[in-house]
């Protein structure tokens, strides 16, 4: 196998989950800043343009973080990092799905109509006179987190898991273009320390 990678909180989900899983591939970086992505070269591989694409042993390729990251728990050592049974499984991907739709969609997408509206908009449709609103959104769903973490570990109880890689790498990714976590909110403060502690988020940055 060989992961096309690059910068961004995408790429930056599966070097976790990779970390995490003890799973070591090569590596093929594609330039993001130079558009390298959007070149026919990486366009044969992922026609949407997109990072990491993951190409597999039989030459076919896999896009998106959370089929790239189903793959590899199922052909990675356990522990599972969805679930080791259909109840567990089903957790997984609930808060996953809610995670991925309510608060990185609108972080990334107000990204790119905002502080990142210069590198983007002569690449995809940007929505600058969204950005605001769509932070704003992104904030409210993660206070909506907030009280439905309670005492919990970690997103799904004492379980470590793909939500809890996809949440933490896009707050990481957002904190560093002005989006940062409201330090209001205590719980998911401090399960984001918890999971910033674990020693996947040192050996997976690249």
């Amino acid at each position: 196998m060989k992961l096309y990678t690059g910068l961004g909180p995408n790429p930056r989900v599966v070097h976790i989950f990779m970390a995490e899983k003890g799973i070591d591939i090569p590596l093929e970086q594609v330039d993001l800043m130079a558009g390298e992505n959007r070149q026919a070269d990486h366009l044969s591989r992922n026609p949407s343009g997109q990072l990491p694409t993951l190409e597999l042993d039989n030459g076919s390729f896999v896009a998106e973080i959370t089929a790239i990251c189903e793959y590899l728990d199922e052909v990675g050592s356990a522990p599972s990092l969805i679930g080791d049974d259909a109840q567990e499984r089903a957790e997984t991907r609930m808060w996953a799905r809610r995670i991925d739709l309510n608060i990185n969609e609108p972080l990334t997408t107000a990204f790119r109509g905002a502080e990142g509206h210069g590198l983007f908009k002569d690449r995809m449709r940007t929505f600058p006179q969204a950005a605001d609103d769509l932070k704003a959104y992104a904030q409210e769903r993660l206070a909506w987190l907030e009280e439905q973490i309670g005492d919990n570990e970690f997103i799904c109880g004492e379980r470590f898991t793909l939500a809890d890689v996809l949440l933490y790498a896009f707050l990481e990714f957002g904190g560093s273009v002005g989006q940062p976590l409201n330090p209001k909110l205590e719980r998911l403060q401090a399960w984001y320390t918890r999971v910033a502690a674990r020693p996947s988020i040192e050996a997976s940055r690249t």
